[in-house]
């Protein structure tokens, strides 16, 4: 979570306003971050901006009711490992999932009861509104087929170096 700063507004109410997050291209973060927003708003944003794209939706889909390891999120999707992480960066960014890390891996599961009331509904509408999606039905029976190949040995496999194709 980022610290918040308090800053008073010319007209007496006091709003919050939050530092631009790490990170090479802040875009939405970083031009929020320059003036004083409310909480209300950035959120709201931040979790528009999540869900604006259909790769970071299909990966919150994948995290109901499980945590999630990178590697599996990754064959899912069938992105890039950095691509991936990138997507996930942007959800944690807007609090609609959690991480922690053991070891070398990475493991992902949706913001739990403690989480704000926007980020909640937020992913109780996704869930709705995609509760009947063809996509989110393929998916769903993609992720537990993945689910049955051990995640250590996914991840193993995913990050050996690709063989380049010998020429002569």
């Amino acid at each position: 979570m980022w610290p918040e700063r308090a800053a008073t507004l010319p007209d007496g109410p006091t709003r919050l306003t939050r530092p631009h997050p790490a990170g090479r291209n802040g875009g939405m973060a970083k031009s929020l971050s320059r003036q004083t927003v409310s909480i209300g708003l950035w959120d709201f944003m931040a979790i528009a901006k999540a869900l604006a794209d259909e790769q970071r939706v299909r990966l919150l889909l994948a995290l109901h009711g499980r945590e999630l390891c990178l590697c599996q999120l990754v064959e899912l999707v069938g992105l890039a490992p950095s691509t991936v992480s990138k997507h996930m960066s942007i959800l944690r960014q807007s609090r609609l999932v959690e991480g922690r890390k053991d070891g070398r891996w990475m493991y992902y599961r949706l913001a739990g009861p403690r989480a704000s009331a926007a980020v909640r509904q937020a992913i109780d509408w996704v869930r709705r509104s995609l509760a009947e999606d063809p996509g989110a039905a393929r998916d769903a029976e993609r992720l537990e087929a993945i689910l049955t190949i051990d995640a250590q040995r996914l991840c193993e496999r995913q990050s050996r170096p690709k063989r380049k194709p010998r020429t002569k």
